[in-house]
């Protein structure tokens, strides 16, 4: 009689016990089976930078077991990087382009080579891709051998591999071996954009001009889109260069490719240059791709040998 009397004491104890919720759920009613450290939850917890970028997590359902949602859409931190967040994936819009559709204007950034600095070497670009507030966006390396950078130059057939903040190759630019002289209309400069990878969404075609830097941006199906028209010296001193975007039959200005000054002491001693380019909202993303394949182009013929004695002056070295 003495155990049944402490059994029904002890089982109407446990009923009565209802251990608060763990943070994180919003059914109150819910009991873990097992309690979590609550060193564990507070990891969860902190939310580290989540209110602080604009953009809050994304809701989602929470199995059981565990402590508490993880964080999504959150910017890599990489060496104070801070990334843009990452936009929600968009029918028909290639993967890796809906960056593009939320932004008009992008800063291009080479970063400083110290071994080019230090013994003329010439080393693989590189690039980072920003929007106006800082955040990076992508960031562009190039993949040319040793050889091809050192004997062909600025002139040198190139792969350049853009890649988003989450590691992922999103466009790949491909510039053919050309030949750069005025005497040879018929094998002008070429870059052709994939998005994504393998798959042509748009060429940048150099035109001939004797005096003049002209480009033409065509879609997949090679059909004329936009045109850019250079300055007739591409050389300056504390000044931008800009080259214009316009429509197909140069009646309206579409956007612009700014090579940026940088100050007397990075021009003067790196080829490391800064770009700045502006277009609609509303234009197709695959056409902001080829602007930004266009930039990598212009940078290459014209100002890749910036602040020494090859530097060039007009459209043909």
């Amino acid at each position: 009689m003495l155990f049944f009397r402490t059994f029904i004491s002890r089982s109407t104890a446990m009923q009565a016990y209802k251990p608060a919720p763990v943070p994180g759920f919003s059914n109150a009613n819910y009991v873990p089976e097992n309690q979590v450290p609550q060193q564990a939850l507070g990891t969860y917890q902190a939310g580290v930078g989540v209110g602080s970028y604009g953009f809050q997590p994304h809701t989602m359902g929470i199995p059981a077991g565990l402590a508490a949602p993880p964080i999504q859409n959150q910017p890599i931190m990489k060496e104070g990087t801070i990334w843009m967040p990452i936009p929600p994936p968009l029918p028909s819009c290639p993967p890796g382009l809906e960056y593009l559709t939320q932004i008009d204007q992008i800063l291009i950034h080479q970063q400083i080579e110290l071994l080019e600095i230090l013994t003329g070497f010439e080393t693989n670009n590189k690039y980072e891709i920003k929007n106006s507030l800082g955040q990076r966006v992508y960031f562009a390396a190039e993949d040319t051998d040793c050889c091809t950078r050192n004997c062909c130059g600025p002139s040198r057939p190139f792969t350049l591999r853009i890649i988003d903040n989450l590691g992922h190759e999103v466009i790949t630019l491909q510039r053919p071996l050309r030949c750069s002289s005025c005497c040879f209309p018929c094998c002008l400069q070429e870059l052709e954009v994939q998005a994504p990878p393998g798959t042509p969404v748009g060429y940048v075609v150099q035109n001939w001009h004797a005096c003049l830097p002209k480009f033409t941006i065509q879609n997949e199906k090679r059909m004329d889109i936009l045109k850019i028209d250079g300055p007739c010296v591409v050389c300056s001193c504390c000044e931008d260069i800009n080259f214009e975007v316009k429509s197909v039959d140069n009646t309206a200005t579409v956007g612009r490719i700014s090579k940026q000054w940088s100050g007397i002491v990075k021009e003067a001693f790196t080829d490391a240059d800064n770009f700045g380019i502006t277009f609609p909202m509303d234009l197709d993303v695959k056409m902001k791709a080829v602007m930004i394949g266009a930039c990598f182009l212009i940078d290459f013929m014209f100002f890749e040998h910036a602040g020494d004695k090859q530097q060039r002056t007009g459209v043909w070295q």
